[in-house]
């Protein structure tokens, strides 16, 4: 902040600089037309003297001229350089008036205007916080300077539920959603908050948000963890078993939280058992797919391409989203190749091929190395992307 200041007291020594340099100026030419009075005087004062002594009989007429010629000369020497006089309308008073007045509104227009403020955060938020209060502190001065960042209240939230405060992280989620939108991470997170305000009391209101959460995004894990704390809470212990799973399949392997979460199902597990029912059978694990593709050139079109173009190999969904699901890329001078593909090539965790049931492989030939524009392309029919047998993909027809 002390950087800004000074910078700031540079620019206006510079403003004020413009403003100064006139009144200066005006003191220097005032000066110079004193000392140009002063010399006419003196002039004047010396031709009468010559005067005096031309009638007195001192001086002859030659002599007369002689010293009056002198005189001038004199006068001359002194008042040459000396500009001619400036006229202005503003006097001194108005320069250093304005001198006064332009930094002083200047600073209350910033102040009024300004983002002191927000400089004042950049520069806390360049350096480590010390505490976690130093850090929540932080937050709320950033959403005060900036109500309208969706980021920086969803940090308040989160911030405020490890400081066990969710009455107003609840609050904070609600105006995060109205900014940013219906997002369902953010409906699970106000759904939590909302929760755990109300004494961990289930209401219509947060079935209605989990509900919205899950129907955008099944995989949403704080709806689903929010669920089965709920039904656990509630002696629902199948479900809660089940949201447990459910989120259990969609954390990382090294993710640190899979054994408490693990510990819960367990619990859940064991009083189920101690009540008389019995856990249900998880369904099925979808198995991932994966497809083994040999890709050729047609014969004909040997002679057309070089060895060093690009050859990308791909499968897409016949009925869903344009992307591939899952790409490979050759050159034409590994071909004859055979390639497989599954959902460890996917471009986008969401766009597996095990997610959607029917896809179309296609081979592109491409000069330029673009993957969605070519020379020449070959096309499958649409099979079912649990297809286990081999496939053959032969390119044979221009890139249109």
């Amino acid at each position: 902040m002390i950087d800004f200041w000074l910078a700031a007291g540079l620019l206006l020594l510079v403003a004020l600089s413009f403003l100064l340099i006139p009144v200066l100026r005006s003191r220097r030419a005032q000066l110079e037309e004193d000392r140009t009075a002063l010399n006419v005087a003196l002039y004047q004062e010396r031709v009468a003297e010559l005067q005096t002594q031309q009638e007195e009989g001192v001086l002859d007429t030659a002599q007369m001229d002689t010293g009056r010629a002198e005189a001038a000369r004199e006068l001359l020497a002194d008042t040459e350089g000396v500009a001619a006089p400036r006229v202005t309308r503003l006097g001194k008073a108005a320069p250093l008036l304005a001198a006064i007045l332009v930094p002083v509104l200047g600073l209350g227009l910033y102040l009024h205007f300004g983002a002191s403020d927000k400089v004042e955060l950049t520069r806390e938020f360049s350096q480590a916080p010390k505490s976690m209060e130093e850090m929540t502190q932080r937050l709320e001065r950033a959403v005060a300077a900036q109500p309208d960042s969706a980021e920086a209240l969803y940090f308040l939230g989160r911030t405020y539920m490890t400081q066990d405060r969710p009455a107003e992280a609840a609050k904070i989620f609600e105006r995060t959603v109205n900014l940013a939108g219906r997002q369902p991470e953010l409906l699970g997170q106000w759904a939590q908050a909302l929760y755990f305000a109300d004494d961990k009391k289930w209401s219509d209101k947060i079935q209605a948000l989990t509900d919205e959460a899950l129907k955008a995004d099944p995989k949403e894990v704080t709806s689903l963890g929010l669920l089965g704390i709920a039904a656990f809470e509630s002696e629902r212990y199948q479900q809660a078993i089940d949201y447990w799973n459910r989120l259990l399949d969609q954390l990382p392997a090294d993710d640190k939280s899979r054994i408490a979460l693990q510990g819960g199902i367990t619990r859940a597990t064991e009083k189920l058992v101690a009540s008389g029912g019995r856990v249900a059978e998880a369904p099925a694990t979808k198995v991932a797919a994966l497809l083994k593709v040999r890709v050729d050139l047609a014969a004909d079109l040997k002679a057309k391409v070089q060895p060093g173009d690009s050859v990308f190999i791909f499968a897409r969904a016949t009925s869903g989203p344009p992307a591939p699901l899952a790409v490979k890329r050759l050159t034409v001078a590994d071909l004859p190749a055979t390639v497989e593909l599954g959902d460890a090539d996917a471009m986008m965790p969401q766009l597996k091929l095990s997610n959607f049931p029917e896809v179309q492989l296609v081979a592109r030939i491409s000069r330029a190395g673009q993957p969605t524009a070519g020379e020449w392309i070959g096309r499958s029919q649409p099979l079912p992307s649990s297809t286990t047998a081999p496939q053959n993909l032969t390119i044979d027809s221009p890139d249109k």
